[in-house]
Order: structure tokens, then C-alpha cells, then sequence
């Protein structure tokens, strides 16, 4: 895949679950998918072929420890500046 962009969240609680939501942009953001981490899933996309989601969701539970362990700095840093 070329060119693929990926954002993500702080950590946030989704009923009793910690989630990190995951953002993959290519073309300017015309082909976006967007998936969750822990498990992976993608649950919204456009412009990306099916086997191309596969590969982003496989790449989302390869690198989750990594996302998480990023993401968790992005809510320190929330928790630094409300204080």
C-alpha cells in the first residue's frame, strides 16, 4: 500500500473497556479506514480493497502493544495540561 497515513486516539473507555481508535488516510483522506485496538477490527472504511482491510487489521493486532503504549502518552499528556 502507498502512502497510508495512520492517527490514533488517547486511551478511551468504551463501557468497562479500554479502546484506542485507529485512523489509516491515503489520497488526501479520500480512502480512510478505521479500526480499534484491542482486536483489531475495522469498522468503518471507504476506498480500500478488502484484502488491503485485511492487512490493516492484521497490522492493528501486530502492533498493538506499540499503539497503546503511544496512545497512553497522548492521555498523560491530556491529563498534564487539564491539571
Amino acid at each position: 500500500m502507498e502512502d497510508v497515513s495512520l492517527t490514533y486516539t488517547g486511551i478511551m473507555k468504551k463501557g468497562n473497556e479500554k479502546i484506542v481508535r485507529v485512523r489509516f488516510t491515503r489520497n488526501g483522506e479520500k480512502d480512510f479506514a478505521e479500526g480499534v485496538i484491542p482486536g483489531g477490527k475495522i469498522e468503518t472504511s471507504q476506498g480500500f480493497s478488502d484484502k488491503e482491510l485485511a492487512s490493516l487489521s492484521f497490522y492493528l493486532k501486530a502492533n498493538t502493544k506499540e499503539i497503546c503504549q503511544k496512545a497512553k502518552e497522548i492521555s498523560g499528556l491530556r491529563g498534564f495540561l487539564r491539571g
